[in-house]
């Protein structure tokens, strides 16, 4: 395979020189984050594609709600009455050889937990919106990751590697599914504030750069440069500069990097009659806007990010990542990192994010769309039982929760346990690569046939690891 990074300042150049002036151009580099520069090998055919999956899938598509920073599970899904009974004594098991920092004594979490719905899942207090939702959720309390740094643990479970580029979750249903709708990118990051790790959480990687991820920022104009005239007249444009691009290539051998970059304009193109009115929230009923929050200062931000979710995966979009970076009080790409403050924060973050989430579930609900559309939901890792100051609580990738919902998984029920203090997953333990496994089996896929050749090996998602675990399914 080629090297990604050579010889494309020309070809830059020579796209730019002819589409200088289109509409069509700022929009095309949006969706390509450096299309040229980063590109690899896209097939000759419309890389998105429908393809059928390995075997009849459950769910059809994919929203991944990460909060980034890392959950404290012990004071959300994950209830320690042990933790209230032995408050400030020390850890009375071993600690793990693997931590940043030395915390002090146990921390019983400030919040009440009750059971909720028919299937009695215990919700804390901070989430009484999503409680309303526990027959419909699958919690699993006993997730565990490898990496205790929030670098190494959001590539983990975005990309299932800690250290190296790979390709992100939604770039690998890409590649095995493709797109439902092709005036749509197939996998929509949402994130008002940049996470630290940036574009490699949802980077395409050695896969066909048409795979990566396409980032939307800015709410009130979700995707740049989409005026550009009338469609008869960007045709004729998009045409022309298609043409000289034909002649150029007939002279030199084929360069499937500029291939991918030309995709990128017809994209750009088809883009510019459907995106608008996909992500206009403000086509939704005052109903509709009202049961996500955008009513509310507190909810607003990460409702309408939630609403736009909703927006694309009923419009055929196959992943949407919505990450909660910000609230109106606050800005922070670690924004769920409770080293300190956790009595203040903690509750401010759950409230920014709990009505719009209950709202994503009972709108795909009435809507027919749950069913098929897999809600997940979790940060890189949890936080520490213990201490660390007197009020903040440190990273914690050895057992945490996370949840998922709709899609095949099997709502109103909770999955695994920690230990009675919440620091070990103590019983059916899951792996990140055991979630991407089960995440891929509901869109029918097998995680062990989803390859890629590359540097003379086959790569998958899941690496060499993973297994599925049946006990999620519905």
């Amino acid at each position: 395979m080629n090297n990604p990074f050579d010889n494309t300042l020309n070809r830059r150049q020579m796209l730019g020189h002819f589409a200088n002036g289109f509409g069509m151009l700022g929009l095309a580099q949006l969706l390509s984050d450096d299309f040229a520069s980063r590109a690899l090998a896209a097939p000759s055919s419309n890389p998105l594609t429908v393809r059928p999956p390995h075997f009849a899938p459950k769910a059809k598509r994919v929203i991944f709600l990460f909060m980034s920073g890392g959950p404290s599970h012990v004071d959300t899904f994950d209830p320690k009455p042990k933790l209230a009974e032995l408050n400030g004594k020390p850890l009375p098991i071993e600690r793990p050889k693997l931590e940043r920092t030395r915390t002090g004594n146990l921390f019983a979490s400030p919040y009440t937990f009750k059971k909720h719905g028919q299937s009695g899942t215990e919700i804390s207090e901070l989430l009484p919106h999503l409680s309303g939702c526990a027959d419909d959720i699958c919690v699993i309390r006993s997730m565990v990751a490898d990496n205790i740094n929030h670098n190494g643990a959001c590539l983990q479970m975005n990309t299932g590697e800690q250290a190296f580029s790979r390709p992100s979750l939604g770039s690998w249903l890409l590649y095995g599914l493709g797109s439902e709708n092709q005036n749509l990118p197939g996998f929509v990051v949402i994130s008002p504030a940049q996470p630290a790790q940036g574009a490699p959480l949802w980077n395409s990687s050695f896969l066909p750069a048409a795979y990566q991820g396409t980032l939307v920022t800015d709410l009130k104009k979700p995707i740049a440069n989409l005026a550009g005239g009338s469609s008869e007249a960007q045709r004729r444009k998009l045409d022309l500069m298609q043409e000289l691009n034909r002649l150029h290539a007939a002279q030199r051998e084929e360069d499937s990097r500029l291939s991918s970059r030309i995709e990128s304009f017809e994209l750009a193109f088809r883009m510019q009659r459907e995106a608008p009115e996909a992500f206009d929230t403000g086509l939704e009923s005052p109903e509709t806007r009202k049961l996500y929050g955008l009513d509310e200062p507190t909810t607003e931000i990460f409702g309408k990010q939630c609403l736009m979710a909703r927006r694309l995966v009923e419009r055929g979009v196959r992943m949407v990542q919505v990450y909660h970076t910000q609230t109106n009080k606050r800005s922070s790409c670690q924004l769920w990192d409770q080293h300190g403050n956790l009595r203040v924060e903690l509750p401010a973050n759950c409230a920014s994010v709990d009505k719009p989430i209950a709202g994503l579930l009972k709108d795909l609900k009435a809507r027919g769309l749950l069913k098929d559309t897999l809600v997940v939901w979790g940060g890189e890792f949890g936080r520490t039982p213990t201490a660390e100051g007197n009020n903040g609580r440190e990273h914690h990738p050895f057992g945490f929760t996370m949840w998922m919902a709709g899609g095949g998984a099997k709502g109103g029920h909770v999955h695994g346990a920690t230990d009675d203090f919440g620091w070990h997953a103590a019983q059916d333990r899951v792996h990140v690569h055991d979630l991407h496994a089960t995440i891929l089996h509901l869109l029918g896929l097998n995680h062990e046939r989803l390859t890629y050749r590359h540097g003379g090996r086959d790569y998958r998602l899941t690496d060499v690891h993973g297994k599925l675990v049946r006990e999620l399914l519905a």
